[in-house]
């Protein structure tokens, strides 16, 4: 079981930025590089959708259709980190941003083909 930990959440304006971390441990018998990352968010109501994922070798992204060309994700194998820059925020992103893992795989954009999940980050985008 990987332990999940987001933070960088906040308020912000319309057309800001912000910058959310995940952090990852526990990592007992595998290694931070053998796992996909993803962000999803969720709001009140609505069901959890997915953000953006990058692949355990970290060669490919995926975004989806509401945050292309605005948000981008990364990792750090290092430092066992992933990170979401969030750039020309909207009113309409504001959610809480729930951090995923799992391991091997590539394109996993679907909330059920992760099996770790962080606590979650509230971000809200004032207009």
């Amino acid at each position: 079981q990987v332990h999940l930990v987001e933070s960088g959440g906040g308020l912000v304006q319309a057309g800001g930025s912000l910058r959310l971390s995940c952090a990852a441990s526990r990592l007992t018998f595998s290694t931070f590089s053998t796992y996909t990352m993803g962000w999803f968010r969720q709001s009140p109501g609505k069901e959890r959708e997915f953000v953006a994922s990058i692949s355990w070798g970290g060669g490919r992204t995926y975004y989806g259709e509401s945050v292309k060309g605005r948000f981008t994700i990364s990792r750090d194998n290092a430092k066992n980190m992933v990170y979401l820059q969030m750039e020309s925020l909207k009113p309409e992103d504001t959610a809480v941003y729930y951090c995923a893992a799992d391991q091997w795989g590539e394109r996993k954009i679907v909330p059920r083909e992760y099996t770790n999940w962080g606590q979650g980050t509230q971000v809200t985008v004032s207009s």
